[in-house]
């Protein structure tokens, strides 16, 4: 992708379950300008939907009012996707184990541990403004 830096992509969307399609479209559209393999694709794709969903049910309450911002910003050889709800955020140090034994039946708690799995690097910052996940993906 050369030395210059790409221009970004960027959205809102009001908290909406049926919005998140629409992120879903960027994010192709993301991993196809830096040239992602099928795998790399699938990943990124499941990462952004899992990050906007939680944004929009745990992050905003499904408050409509509330959005949702979206950023993919592309550097050398990699994604930065960055995910901000207007909630009052949380600790993810407060969140329980996925894979401990008494959480492997839960419907929910799942989320951090995938887009730990997913992605190369996952990065929370909390602030009165909402929360913020940064998501790295490194093309192969």
């Amino acid at each position: 992708m050369g030395g210059k830096r790409n221009k970004d992509f960027e959205m809102s969307i009001p908290s909406k379950l049926d919005k998140i399609e629409s992120v879903e479209k960027l994010a192709e559209k993301a991993a196809d300008k830096i040239g992602f393999n099928e795998e790399e694709k699938d990943s990124l794709a499941i990462a952004v939907t899992e990050a906007v969903n939680n944004a929009i049910i745990h992050g905003n309450k499904r408050n409509a009012q509330k959005k949702v911002h979206i950023k993919f910003t592309f550097e050398e050889k990699k994604l930065v996707v960055t995910v901000k709800d207007e909630g009052k955020g949380f600790n993810p140090d407060n969140v329980r184990d996925p894979l401990a034994p008494e959480n492997l039946l839960k419907e929910s708690g799942r989320g951090i541990f995938i887009l730990s799995t997913l992605m190369d690097e996952v990065k929370f910052n909390f602030n009165k403004g909402g929360t913020e996940i940064y998501m790295t993906k490194v093309k192969k």
